[in-house]
């Protein structure tokens, strides 16, 4: 296959790069926000809708289901072409998601608009990442990891917060947490336009592995819906269950093998072998299962389980959000000024299992003091491994995989995040269900008289349902927290696993860059080095867009 390809190895100046962030950071923002700001309204959106548990749950994991698919074809795409368009492309998709999903008149159309608006999330996640990593040196990129931090934060305490007042707010509804995110979204575009400035990659004879991206999509997805519906419309040992898990692991096996062969792979094979890669990815799933698959029913917890409005309870996640604010800031710091990255990420695993251990004690009457702390715990520890997990990797590939490899790690704690809220979904609202069936017995009360309504609707149902609706939902909450904290001790076993690196202070890896000028002298004996930042193939300054 034929190459022609422009890169820069200069670095940015400090000011540059402030200005290039402004947009990137917003664009995180954004697709942040996009997840955090249903978190306290889903209760009252799917009650509103008469949706089910399942609905609930799949309203958050279609968006993750997407973006977890498309996330690795982003990443490659952003080695062949211009970055910047991946990146306005994307919100342009997200944006006409948030409309559809803000129309919705039903909850399967809830979740089949959340799902189209993945596909931008996982263009947004992958390709933010990917541009600060052409822009910033791993040394340098801790000390900027801290405003990621601060966006996370922000945007993960913002989220609830607004969202709680919007359905609360009986002239705006909660169709506006979708149409709230248009405007910042289309802010962000133009903020990219004018600030973002990144080197175009030229590449011939380019050739995408659609059919690995088709079956890891395939693949997932029939394990996901299996998850979500065992037990509950089938048998743990049925046919069913025979054929999906079957048909899963069978089109996860093609994708290997169709990976391990592609000319072009949508997660390189040789990457995702080495040691760090490999170990940064598995922290990464338990990360993304425990921290998606558990927060995301803190919302529900609140409000279902303990009574409070929406607004209430998006104040009461402020402690774990704190913490991502907190952690991601001071490490971010230390690692820049010691290049040492492992303890942090050692750190923030072990602190997130606490964290999680902590809240897998609570039930529907422990007292908030206790359940802040587990949440400041949870985000402490997720502040300090997240990003870092990926900046890990980032440090070991040349600036030509920088895309592939980032988005190698965002697949995998995506897919974590999609299987942990599946799972962790499917056993609340198994634990839920028997809860109440049995509690309605004792207390002789028929179990028909909801009246057709959903669980989630409780202004619908009787008084003594609804204490029994909250007990329960209040009592199994907890006990997810506790499979979350299990989970997370993969993610500290990883760490402990993984090699003691100092990050480089370049952009590109000595030998990626040497072997460039080399090339370069063997075209025309020239020297490969300007200040303008020739490009040593091609002769000319890079394109930028």
């Amino acid at each position: 296959m034929s190459a022609a390809t422009t890169t820069s190895t200069e670095p940015m100046s400090h000011r540059r790069i402030l200005e290039a962030l402004s947009g990137l950071l917003l664009v995180l923002f954004v697709a942040l926000l996009s997840s955090t700001i249903v978190s306290t309204a889903l209760p009252k959106i799917i009650g509103s809708l008469n949706g089910s548990q399942t609905q609930y749950t799949w309203v958050v994991t279609a968006t993750l289901l997407t973006a977890t698919a498309t996330t690795p074809i982003w990443g490659k795409l952003a080695d062949l072409f211009n970055k910047k368009i991946l990146i306005q492309v994307s919100i342009v998709i997200f944006l006409i998601g948030s409309i559809l999903a803000g129309l919705s008149q039903g909850a399967g159309q809830l979740i089949a608009a959340r799902a189209f608006q993945g596909l931008g999330v996982g263009g947004l996640q992958a390709l933010v990442q990917v541009a600060i990593a052409a822009m910033i040196p791993p040394r340098e990129r801790g000390r900027y990891n801290g405003y990621l931090g601060g966006v996370m934060a922000l945007a993960t305490v913002g989220g609830p917060l607004l969202g709680g007042l919007i359905v609360d707010t009986s002239w705006l509804g909660w169709r506006w947490c979708f149409f709230v995110g248009v405007p910042v979204a289309l802010i962000a575009l133009v903020l990219l336009q004018l600030t973002l400035n990144l080197p175009t990659v030229r590449r011939d004879n380019v050739k995408i592995d659609y059919v690995g991206a088709t079956l890891i999509a395939a693949g997932v997805s029939v394990l996901l819906v299996w998850i979500s519906f065992v037990d509950d419309s089938f048998a743990w040992i049925s046919w069913q269950s025979a054929a999906m898990v079957g048909g899963g692991v069978v089109l996860l096996t093609l994708a290997v093998w169709v990976e391990s062969r592609a000319a072009e792979p949508v997660i390189p094979m040789n990457i995702v072998r080495q040691r760090t890669t490999a170990l940064a990815i598995l922290g990464s799933l338990a990360v993304g299962m425990a921290m998606f698959g558990g927060a995301v029913f803190l919302g529900q917890y609140f409000q279902i389980g303990r009574g409070y409005s929406p607004t209430e309870a998006g104040l009461l996640t402020i402690p774990m959000m704190g913490g991502v604010l907190v952690s991601s800031i001071v490490s971010g710091r230390l690692i820049t000024k010691t290049g040492r990255i492992k303890p942090y990420i050692l750190a923030g695993s072990i602190v997130l299992v606490a964290g999680f251990g902590m809240l897998g004690t609570i039930d529907h009457e422990t007292a908030l003091w206790y359940v802040g702390a587990g949440m400041f715990l949870v985000g402490a520890g997720v502040g300090m491994s997240m990003q870092n997990l990926v900046l890990v990797v980032q440090n070991t590939v040349a600036l030509k995989d920088i895309g592939a490899a980032s988005a190698t790690v965002a697949f995998f704690r995506s897919l974590g995040g999609t299987v942990g809220i599946a799972v962790l979904g499917a056993v609340l609202a198994r634990r839920v269900t028997d809860q109440i069936t049995h509690d309605l017995a004792v207390a002789g009360v028929p179990t028909g008289s909801s009246g057709g309504s959903s669980n989630l609707n409780l202004t619908a149902l009787p008084e003594a349902v609804q204490h029994i609706v909250r007990a329960a939902y209040g009592d199994a909450t907890g006990h997810i927290f506790l499979i979350s904290a299990v989970i997370g001790v993969v993610g500290v076993i990883a760490a402990l696993l993984l090699p003691q690196v100092t990050l480089r202070t370049s952009l590109d890896l000595p030998d990626a860059a040497r072997s460039a000028a080399v090339a370069a002298d063997a075209i025309d004996g020239a020297p490969a080095f300007d200040e303008v930042a020739i490009d040593p193939v091609t002769k000319q300054s890079p394109t930028r867009g």
